[in-house]
């Protein structure tokens, strides 16, 4: 049996938020392998099923972000789950949008899901790192990740999520280096698609609106017979008054 956690904060309010990414993952695995409903367990949404043969439980905890280790404690001691076999997704700052890094143990860098989980379990359980970008000014942090994903993120959060998802069974099998292949692949390979996508034929110049009155070409011509015809007036006009005259 597997625990994979995803962190994030319940309700409506924070469901499109960067902190929710976690939460988002967890989906996406859920539907991808048909796992079973979400029921409420261990202070939070359990969702159970299997990956290539692998146990997994999905576990959402609903404790708030600053209190996730209630949850995954809980969780955690029910199942007797070794920390090798817990691995939590979460948001990284600290790498660049739709990048993706795996470390077991380690520093908090701040993130205060992951030090309440460490607060509970110890510290040395996997944590699956999915890159949100930062905003630049650590007083803009609160902020940033407590809002939604920008339109110009959907190019790249979509595709990221197939991808973890997608490479989900390496990461059962704890071949975390595999599962980090695939991702980089899946998500190169979603980009190179985009960018080969043949480009829209330009539109047809507009026709010129037919004229309303003759051609002038018609025109032209029409003019020419008018001559013609009263140089040819002009002429009998002059002969017959000649033929008078003798």
């Amino acid at each position: 049996m597997k625990l994979f956690v995803g962190l994030g904060n319940p309700g409506d309010k924070y469901r499109a938020n960067r902190h929710n990414i976690g939460f988002m993952a967890l989906d996406r695995i859920a539907d991808r392998f048909s796992f079973g409903p979400w029921r409420k367990k261990f202070q939070g949404l359990v969702s159970e099923g299997s990956i290539d043969g692998e146990r997994i439980t999905l576990l959402k905890p609903e404790t708030y972000m600053n209190e996730s280790g209630r949850a995954v404690g809980e969780a955690q001691r029910f199942l007797k789950i070794p920390l090798s076999d817990v691995s939590v997704f979460h948001d990284e700052l600290d790498l660049a949008p739709s990048k993706v890094k795996v470390k077991i143990g380690g520093g908090n860098a701040g993130h205060n899901g992951l030090r309440s989980i460490s607060a509970h379990i110890e510290n040395e359980y996997r944590r699956v790192r999915l890159g949100i970008g930062h905003p630049g000014s650590k007083d803009a942090v609160t902020y940033y990740v407590l809002n939604d994903f920008a339109k110009a993120d959907r190019e790249w959060l979509g595709p990221l999520l197939d991808a973890v998802a997608d490479a989900a069974p390496h990461l059962a099998k704890g071949d975390d280096a595999r599962f980090l292949s695939e991702v980089a692949r899946l998500t190169l390979q979603d980009h190179e698609q985009e960018t080969r996508k043949p480009e829209r034929a330009p539109a047809a110049p507009a026709r010129a609106p037919k004229a309303s009155g003759p051609h002038p070409a018609g025109e032209r011509a029409s003019k020419r017979q008018s001559a013609l015809a009263d140089n040819l007036k002009k002429w009998l006009s002059a002969r017959k008054s000649g033929d008078d005259n003798t």
